[in-house]
């Protein structure tokens, strides 16, 4: 089957697919069309498919089935997303007015999901995209030695999950059993710390450039700007820094040689992110489906109502990628002490 994308600047490729009077109709056309989609994603990193009748979780799931066969698990979750009946799940949902800054789903396991599909039950009244950016591009645009740095040491993530700022870690890893978190690091290359009030301190080393599985490219695979204390707020920061210290934020990121990434670095980061993002206005009905090793996605503030739907599947292995660097748990740094 050929399929024809519309592409423009600033754009991603969009499909408007032939009406189908039905579900049942729409769903075998989407398998009739499955390699063409897949041919299409491979050559633009994420595909826009437009008038299809899918207007419910029900009918969201159906089509996820027949995209996404293989669906993945998600655990260490940051934020709680909706459930929306048949396994179908709402997209993490900050303030409107606040932006999602653009990141690779799960980029800090051990094992990701290869694809994300995004459907749109309820379009916003204004603004709202799902951006997506080409990682190949992100790596292009920064600066060399960001890129050689990121190649030689890597990324650090550390984690505290309390009950007062941050998620918990009971709903963080889905278990109430301090045991089988501890299980579940050990397996999964992550130091933790259990702290004197209950609360939890996790801190690993992961790569932040790796290769595509299938193409040999390599790609800006990370969330160290997405979550690095120069991406809050800034009232924000002085109030949680102010609270709890940089080391008791509920997130903290910086390279692997223990050095923090500035704030004229995250700018720079973020500056590389826009340059190599398109994006698209949700319409009723819209899917997109996104390589999420080739591109990375965000969401952008919005005004009125929006609900859209996510789903995650095709799982990666990090070893399959050629990381640059080799995942490890990293040693949580000593207490730095005053001179007497």
């Amino acid at each position: 089957m050929n399929l024809h994308w519309s592409v423009g600047p600033g754009r991603p490729a969009t499909l408007v697919a032939p009406h189908q009077p039905g579900t049942e109709e729409a769903l075998a056309w989407l398998a009739a069309a499955h390699d063409a989609l897949r041919a299409g994603l491979r050559e633009h990193g994420a595909v826009y498919i437009r008038g299809l009748p899918v207007h419910s979780a029900e009918t969201f799931a159906q089509v996820r089935d027949v995209l996404l066969p293989q669906h993945s698990t998600h655990r260490e979750t940051a934020t709680p997303r909706g459930d929306l009946g048949h396994d179908a799940r709402t997209t993490t949902n900050p303030p409107a007015g606040q932006s999602i800054r653009t990141h690779n789903e799960n980029s800090y396991a051990l094992t990701f999901p290869g694809l994300l599909l995004f459907g749109c039950l309820t379009a916003p009244e204004q603004g709202g995209a799902t951006p997506v950016a080409d990682c190949r591009s992100v790596l292009r645009y920064l600066p060399s030695h960001l890129v050689d740095r990121m190649r030689t040491y890597g990324w650090l993530l550390t984690r505290t999950y309390s009950d007062r700022l941050s998620a918990n870690w009971r709903s963080a890893f889905g278990t109430d059993s301090p045991a089988e978190v501890e299980r579940y690091c050990a397996e999964n290359l992550i130091a933790c710390d259990w702290r004197a009030d209950g609360g939890l301190r996790t801190r690993r080393l992961r790569p932040g450039v790796v290769r595509h599985p299938e193409t040999g490219e390599e790609v800006w695979f990370n969330h160290m700007a997405f979550w690095n204390e120069w991406s809050l707020d800034e009232k924000a920061r002085e109030i949680l820094v102010d609270e709890l210290g940089h080391a008791g934020l509920p997130f903290h990121t910086g390279f692997g040689d223990g050095l923090p990434l500035t704030r004229g670095e995250l700018y720079t980061i973020s500056a590389a992110y826009e340059a190599a993002t398109v994006r698209r206005a949700w319409e009723p009905g819209d899917l997109m489906l996104v390589d999420n090793i080739r591109s990375a996605h965000g969401r952008d503030p919005f005004r009125g109502d929006r609900r859209i739907m996510v789903a995650t599947g095709a799982p990666v292995a990090l070893a399959d990628c050629r990381p640059a660097v080799e995942p490890a748990a990293a040693p949580f740094p000593a207490p730095t002490r005053m001179a007497a």
